[in-house]
């Protein structure tokens, strides 16, 4: 079963190398079940031609031998199945670990074209799929396999002109499972693809319920929900379907294969060239040849579903991640907060610049406000500044230390992003500050209160050890942003990032998140994105940006003066304002 396959069950085999020791002992355990089966033969060969004699002193020490080896192969089957289980969940184990640490590393980008549900179905159910692979293929492939061809090599040396009429059937037998097995696989991946839509569009579901019932929009999304699990029906069914068929037609193979046997020895025997208790031996690993047989043709089904689950796990592989860091990295010490943009050139799509000629001055210490339309740049300038994506041409600075030179994880941790959407894992306010940092209760405390939050969580009934549910549901708006600042500051930053941090805010919340955001950014750099130009008013830089390139750098008061493209913009927005109130 662990041969090379195009999914790749063959790369797995290095997770397994730790578990040598363990996986020596099953193989021992597995060695001692298949050779129980050869004994077992042999004694029924002795026990039921003495049977028929009814002389007990005969068959009483033979059912005795029977049934120790009986108890030996039960033994060793215990011992085969819990010894090869702890590998195999292993191998699972450290797939989805590799795949998960694999999928912090993908580009931004690319992640927010996955589907979360699809995502969490990989990660889960085709992960357990690929171990439920794993460990059939070492409890029980593998073992059968060896049945097989130990009970066939013993049916040749009792009898070979009979085997080799079983033998006959074989290529048969093989021709016709490895066509429904790989049907069966693609029926599989069919499948697997419409459980994960299935998954996406459960998530979304969820998410947006509320605007679902707003918009009085159920009968549209109960039936794409109908729709979707119908889909998914058909696509199981069929997979079902083909699994159903493969039994009957391998049944009715194994059936001839008996009679011919049958037929056979009956010729066999009348001309004496054959003895009632050789038939016997032989008709008992005919027997035994058939438990195997049933579970390698559903080993190897589940073997081609195994490969459709991994090639899905692998995809994850494929995607593009981050740029790595360089080695050796440039120490970066304790930041300024001094930034340098310049002749800086970026594009996510070859040909297709999002950044051009770009060039920005910022000294420690200043707000400097990005504004200008959707599309014109402002969040890839955050994303370089994070380091998610490094410049196409041209250098980005920190402390005149060149950006792609230093470590991703050493810029992090002075640089903190308070997005326009807060997110916080479940878990307790004090979980969400901290972010698995380590940090005293003193310094976590005093980072709330720079984020003006300390008062309002002192005032929850748990106080810091308030459990945050799901997205943050159980606080307000205008609190979860407080505690996004907070553990954005946590950390003492240089630099901060601000994403229209108050935007989807009333007004009595923007103004607890301000006086927050005005307390966190004293004596840091801070960039800012800002739609409504009128929270930027006082930031000692307003750049103006336009499809990737800066159209004019200035504080409000002197682009106002200017007049042109910014004061075109607040004019708009103060009109727009009037229409509203």
């Amino acid at each position: 079963m662990l041969t090379p396959s195009q999914a790749g069950f063959r790369r797995l085999l290095p997770l397994l190398l730790p578990h040598l020791r363990q996986l020596t002992w099953g193989g021992l355990c597995m060695l001692v079940f298949v050779s129980s089966q050869l004994v077992l033969m042999k004694l029924m060969g002795r026990l039921l031609p003495d049977v028929g004699s009814g002389d007990l002193n005969r068959i009483l020490p033979v059912i005795g031998l029977v049934l120790v080896v009986f108890a030996i192969q039960k033994i060793a089957q215990f011992g085969q199945d819990s010894l090869l289980a702890g590998p195999a969940l292993q191998v699972s184990q450290s797939l989805r670990r590799d795949l998960f640490q694999r999928l912090q590393r993908v580009q931004l980008g690319a992640l927010e074209k996955m589907s979360s549900g699809d995502l969490t179905y990989r990660l889960t159910e085709d992960a357990d799929r690929v171990s439920e692979v794993i460990y059939k293929t070492l409890h029980d492939s593998i073992p059968s396999a060896l049945q097989l061809v130990a009970v066939l090599g013993y049916m040749l040396l009792l009898d070979w002109k009979l085997t080799v009429a079983i033998l006959l059937l074989a290529p048969f037998v093989a021709w016709l499972i490895s066509v429904f097995g790989a049907r069966v696989m693609v029926a599989t991946e069919r499948s697997q693809k419409k459980v994960s839509e299935l998954a996406g569009l459960l998530g979304e579901a969820i998410e947006g319920l509320p605007l679902v019932r707003a918009f009085a929009a159920e009968p549209w999304l109960e039936r794409r929900f109908e729709d979707e699990i119908d889909q998914h029906r058909l696509a199981r069914y069929n997979t079902y379907r083909l699994v159903a068929l493969q039994h009957p037609v391998v049944g009715i193979i194994e059936v001839l294969g008996f009679a011919t046997v049958l037929v056979l020895a009956a010729i066999r025997i009348n001309s004496g060239d054959l003895e009632i208790p050789g038939l016997i031996t032989y008709l008992t690993g005919l027997v035994l040849l058939i438990d195997p047989i049933a579970h390698v043709t559903a080993n190897y089904n589940e073997f081609q579903q195994g490969q459709s689950s991994l090639r899905r796990l692998r995809e994850i592989e494929q995607e593009p991640s981050e740029p790595a860091d360089p080695v050796p990295a440039l120490p970066l010490g304790r930041l300024r907060g001094d930034l340098s943009f310049s002749q800086v050139q970026f594009s996510y799509i070859p040909g297709q610049p999002v950044l051009q000629n770009f060039n920005l001055s910022v000294h420690a210490g200043q707000v400097v406000a990005l504004v200008g339309p959707s599309g014109a740049g402002k969040t890839t300038v955050f994303s370089l500044l994070l380091r998610f994506n490094c410049v196409d041409q041209g250098q980005l600075l920190f402390d005149g230390k060149d950006l792609s030179r230093v470590s991703a994880r050493d810029l992090r941790q002075q640089v903190a992003l308070v997005p326009q959407r807060s997110s916080v894992f479940s878990g307790t306010i004090a979980d969400a500050i901290r972010f698995g940092r380590d940090c005293t209760q003193e310094e976590l405390q005093q980072s709330a209160k720079l984020a003006n939050a300390h008062d309002f969580i002192v005032r929850l009934p748990d106080g810091y050890d308030t459990r945050l549910q799901e997205r943050g549901t159980n606080v307000s708006g205008g609190q979860l942003q407080r505690i996004a600042i907070a553990r954005a500051v946590l950390g003492n930053p240089a630099v901060m990032l601000l994403d229209e941090a108050t935007s989807a805010l009333d007004a009595e919340a923007e103004a607890a998140v301000q006086l927050g955001l005005k307390q966190a950014m004293a004596d840091r750099t801070v960039l800012v994105i800002a739609h409504r130009l009128a929270t930027v008013q006082e930031a000692d830089q307003i750049v103006l940006m336009e499809r990737g390139s800066i159209v004019d750098v200035g504080t409000h008061d002197a682009l106002m003066q200017r007049g042109g493209r910014y004061r075109e913009l607040c004019e708009k927005q103060f009109i727009r304002d009037l229409q509203t109130g």
